[in-house]
């Protein structure tokens, strides 16, 4: 129904109004769950309670509780104040229920400590109305709240809450022109650990029919680990890690206990291993009830064989990181030793890396292997496990530089947002394509990568030849795009045997 202030739809708990927006009918802000505080707090999400008349669906809803500052990147977190944190987004070519377009849910990444669905970058408009699809984006709990793992609280409560948003899309995207048996699941960094994590829950099956994780990362904690962490964040704030207890500290202040945390992480080395030397405290549990096993170890065993998978990376994950904290060009070799050591495949990591890539220099090492650690290695065998546990998978590889910041930041981590989004000058992008404006090359290849990913969702064909472990084919994203075999061999045989298990806790407290 469309009214002279806007289209009204009406879904399970009650009515709400979109606007009309550059041909597509966007609602912000519907609540798919309760506001998780109170006696809710640290709990799994409630449905959403039901609402006489119809509400404005004009703006997004606030951000959950998290850091704001990340590498050098500082600012407040843009958005509405209040508890409402679990919202969905919806861009519609058409609300009508006898539309049935494919529809496509988005979820953000952030280090699982930071991000919105109201961000910018994540303006759905280009996708929806280049693809003909139906786009929803939707908060969900980060850090403390939505991953510590604490006594009197389930595990992963972030991601229950990706598992209440595409039930919430079950039940009532019909209304809004969307196939509810048409569902795709999209998702970058975190969001694509989300995705994968997704694949491997119980109570996620059946809540989507297609799959898109880009940039995997391959850090997923053993229930030991996440215990062990919580506890030192409770310590910032003078409290046991319990439910009860963290309770009583207003959510937007515990952030500060995270924070204070990732800035000193280096001294738990014996007790985390890798985990140290980053700045994410935060990361999926593998609890064995919310998220029985890893995803690698679900999909190999078949836990995805009734979904299609789209999964790869960018060639440079890791120059961002090495960029924003102005260590480009800086790295020493003991800096590139140390990083061999930490992340490389095994105790021989660091001499496997160097016969592998002789004549790489520091830089180019020490980029490396956090790149194939973190997020390189995991995506492609993430396919490569669905495809062992008889399912289906397409693999890509973005390898265009990224013009922004001098030209030095090569195919880094999340130049595939703005590329996707057509966000250009939105958040990251800001930095990806900061004074070089966006070059009809980048313009070409967001078209291209849209129409790939709106044509897995609608056909679960993106374009190019399904992964097999013979050829290994993959799409290589460039301004010449190109199938060929995967391009990263060397660094695929170098991990090829490396099981991506939980992180362990190396050694008790105390």
């Amino acid at each position: 129904m469309t009214t002279a202030e806007g289209p009204v739809v009406r879904t399970e708990a009650g009515a709400v109004r979109g606007r009309e927006e550059g041909g597509l009918t966007v609602f912000r802000g519907i609540p798919f769950a309760e506001p998780p505080v109170g006696e809710a707090r640290f709990q799994a999400p409630r449905h959403a309670r039901a609402w006489d008349g119809v509400r404005e669906a004009y703006e997004f809803g606030p951000p959950p509780p998290q850091e704001a500052a990340f590498q050098g990147r500082t600012g407040e977190i843009p958005g509405p104040m209040g508890d409402d944190w679990l919202t969905v987004n919806v861009w519609t070519p058409a609300a009508d229920p006898s539309a049935r377009r494919p529809v496509m849910v988005w979820i953000y990444g952030g280090a699982y400590k930071m991000g919105h669905a109201g961000s910018p970058g994540y303006d759905a408009q280009h996708i929806a109305r280049d693809g003909d699809v139906v786009v929803v984006t939707f908060n969900h709990r980060v850090g403390i709240e939505g991953f510590a793992r604490i006594d009197g609280a389930p595990a992963n409560r972030g991601l229950l809450d990706q598992v209440a948003a595409l039930e919430w899309v079950r039940d009532n995207i019909a209304a809004f022109g969307g196939d509810p048996a048409q569902v795709t699941v999209f998702g970058e960094s975190a969001g694509a650990g989300g995705v994968a994590s997704l694949l491997a829950m119980p109570s996620a099956r059946g809540l989507f029919r297609r799959a898109v994780a880009q940039s995997v990362p391959g850090t997923f904690f053993s229930d030991e680990l996440a215990r062990d962490v919580a506890a030192e964040i409770a310590k910032e704030v003078g409290l046991p890690p319990t439910a009860a207890a963290l309770s009583a500290v207003d959510p937007r202040q515990l952030t500060s206990a995270g924070e204070q945390l990732s800035e000193k992480m280096r001294q738990y080395e014996d007790r985390w291993g890798q985990l140290a030397p980053t700045v994410t405290p935060f990361s999926p549990v593998v609890d064995g009830e919310v998220l029985p096993t890893t995803p690698w170890q679900a999909l190999a065993a078949g836990a995805g064989r009734d979904v299609e998978l789209l999964a790869g990376h960018n060639r440079d994950e890791w120059r961002l990181f090495v960029v924003m904290g102005g260590q480009f060009g800086k790295i020493t070799e003991e800096q590139a030793a140390g990083a061999l050591r930490t992340f490389g495949p095994g105790p021989e990591g660091e001499r496997a890396y160097r016969a592998a890539f002789p004549e790489a220099g520091p830089g180019e090492l020490y980029e490396r292997v956090q790149t194939d650690w973190l997020f390189g290695m995991p995506s492609l065998r993430l396919a490569e496990a669905q495809v062992a546990g008889g399912g289906r998978a397409h693999v890509y590889e973005l390898t265009w530089p990224a013009p922004g910041a001098g030209g030095v930041l090569g195919a880094c981590h999340g130049l595939d947002i703005p590329l996707l989004f057509g966000t250009y000058e939105a958040d990251l992008g800001n930095l990806l394509f900061m004074g070089s404006g966006v070059p009809d090359q980048a313009r070409e290849l967001s078209a291209r990568f849209r129409s790939a990913w709106t044509a897995f969702a609608r056909t679960g064909e993106p374009g190019w030849p399904a992964y097999d472990l013979d050829e290994r084919l993959v799409q290589v994203l460039d301004v010449k795009p190109e199938v060929r075999p995967y391009p990263e061999e060397a660094s695929r045989r170098l991990w090829e045997t490396y099981d991506f298990e939980p992180l362990p806790l190396l050694r008790p407290a105390g």
